[in-house]
């Protein structure tokens, strides 16, 4: 009895023992799993601005389970970028809709610039299987006919269906019935031919007319259709007292009218001013979205991304009043991280499609294969200055911070020769290494440049240099020199900081800080037109044929 006894207890403790270290188990693997979920969750939200570079004029549509994104690059070379993303959070850059436009040589920084004109406000759809892109250039005459392009495949090769006549910030639209629109300018349509080959004549209507206080232009045209309305966002300039800069919305039962009006977002954001132009989309579960820019000074022109709440039939913007949040919930957790800027160590065969070249490239000037992991520029042309150097490369400048370098190889090039590392706008902070005979001077300046209204031509660069340095006193056996940007665009008293500091080494390691402190970045509607650049350069004043070897472009 005592035996048994003794048995039955310690049985009983055994499986008490067993329940409690079972109880123990569930509950660390529950608290681990929902600081899992914590986690994902925090990392699931889309902190606004949703894009900190330039990425001005939107359009954005969904194809399934992903977001398809176009902007406007103007002078830069591929241009209409196409962003991918599931999540819009986790952007990448897919392809161009083209390689380079050869309407004149001022694409070709010959006879004039293309700086702040080239691709527009493109307009982005999906229709039957296929994508369409629409874009008029912000030029004169011929060069400012509307293009048409179409793909199959996105991130592959689009062809030219079209060229017609100009239309301003236009907004291609194809109907339930396969009838297909351009909506442009302040309220203005015409239909297209079915084949997209041109408008039909005759079919111009005007819409609507502005209000009295909206002394600018409604720009930024974009059409959809919800709920058998259709719906016209656009961007209103209100130069009245207590106005400000807001998005609205026309709507209509019938796509010629008539059309009734709301404003659908007027918010400041993050200590700038209000901001709007852009479009709405849906996901695969019902949501809305709205997706937005924002002027921010020296970066450019920022994404923002809103809730959409379809209130009474209008697709009401921002949080519950009204105002642009400082972050909003992603579709989808787990998505990997991607961006649209990118480091590069010049490995692959092919150029990244982070890279853009200012206007068209001379495709015999760089290579990427004579000296394999390294990008080769070489001079091919005889210029004066920065701004009509061919084949300078550029990636945005992002904010709140960021921070790039280069490594260059200076071995082989020849007196007179400029190359070297840039904040690039039409008021540029640059490091640039200059040959004169056999010395290497490192220079950091302030550079400046003006141009004519019409032509864009170049005609004048003011150039300050602030500090310089003798590389051959310095180091008279060194080939390679480091070159450092950093930037910041956190909020100041003036807007964006906007600043920009410069900095060398000798061995990537020990950094040398050299010229203007915080020099001041600069957005410039009049001339450029665009955010600060990290741009990479080369070129010859005085003969061509040298070249540098650029071995890796870092970014933080």
């Amino acid at each position: 009895m005592y035996l048994c006894t003794r048995y039955y207890t310690t049985f009983v403790m055994k499986r008490f023992v067993l329940v409690v270290i079972l109880s123990l188990v569930v509950c660390f693997v529950t608290i681990a799993a929902a600081g899992k979920r914590s986690s994902s969750a925090i990392g699931a939200f889309v902190e606004n601005p949703m894009l900190w570079g330039d990425v001005p004029d939107p359009d954005i549509i969904r194809v399934g389970d992903t977001y398809y994104l176009v902007s406007t690059t103007m002078h830069l070379m591929p241009g209409a970028p196409i962003m991918r993303s599931r999540d819009l959070k986790n952007w990448e850059t897919i392809g161009y809709v083209y390689d380079r436009l050869t309407d004149s040589p001022k694409y070709d920084l010959l006879e004039g610039t293309v700086y702040g004109r080239g691709q527009w406000a493109t307009s982005l759809k999906y229709h039957n299987g296929r994508f369409y892109a629409l874009f008029a250039p912000n030029e004169a005459g011929a060069m400012g006919d509307t293009y048409i392009y179409s793909a199959e495949d996105p991130a592959g090769q689009w062809t030219l269906v079209s060229r017609m006549r100009h239309f301003h910030d236009c907004s291609l639209f194809f109907d339930d019935d396969n009838r297909v629109y351009v909506i442009y300018g302040t309220g203005e349509m015409m239909e297209l031919k079915s084949d997209l080959s041109d408008v039909i004549e005759g079919s111009h209507v005007q819409l609507f007319q502005r209000e009295a206080d909206e002394t600018g232009l409604l720009e930024g045209s974009r059409m959809i259709k919800h709920n058998g309305r259709y719906y016209l966002l656009m961007i209103s300039h209100v130069y009245a007292p207590g106005r400000h800069r807001r998005e609205v919305c026309y709507r209509s039962k019938n796509i010629r009218g008539p059309y009734e009006k709301n404003t659908i977002l007027e918010s400041p954001f993050g200590g700038f001013p209000h901001l709007a132009q852009g479009t709405i989309v849906d996901s695969q579960d019902g949501d809305w979205y709205g997706v937005m820019f924002q002027d921010r000074g020296g970066v450019g022109r920022v994404l923002t991304l809103s809730p959409c709440r379809w209130i009474d039939g209008w697709p009401m913007l921002g949080d519950e009043e009204g105002l642009v949040p400082t972050r909003v919930r992603a579709l989808v957790s787990g998505e990997p991280e991607k961006h649209i800027v990118c480091s590069d160590d010049f490995s692959s065969q092919k150029l990244g499609l982070h890279w853009q070249w200012n206007h068209n490239p001379i495709n015999t000037a760089w290579s990427l294969s004579e000296h394999p992991g390294f990008l080769r520029l070489k001079t091919r042309r005889v210029v004066p200055n920065l701004y009509l150097a061919p084949n300078t490369l550029t990636q945005r400048m992002q904010g709140p911070t960021c921070s790039a370098s280069i490594i260059l190889d200076f071995a082989h090039m020849k007196d007179g020769d400029c190359a070297g590392f840039a904040a690039f706008n039409s008021d540029t902070g640059a490091l640039t290494l200059k040959k004169t005979g056999k010395t290497v001077t490192l220079e950091m300046s302030e550079q400046s440049c003006q141009l004519t209204q019409r032509e864009k031509a170049v005609t004048k660069v003011d150039e300050k240099v602030v500090e310089s340095v003798s590389l051959t006193k310095l180091a008279p056996h060194a080939t390679k020199i480091w070159l450092r940007i950093d930037g910041d665009f956190r909020p100041g008293e003036r807007g964006g900081k906007d600043a920009a500091n410069f900095y060398y080494s000798l061995d990537g390691e020990q950094w040398t800080k050299i010229g203007t402190n915080d020099y001041r970045m600069r957005f410039d509607w009049q001339r450029f037109f665009m955010g600060s650049k990290f741009a990479i350069f080369c070129y010859a004043t005085k003969k061509a044929g040298g070249y540098v070897d650029v071995d890796s472009f870092t970014i933080q």
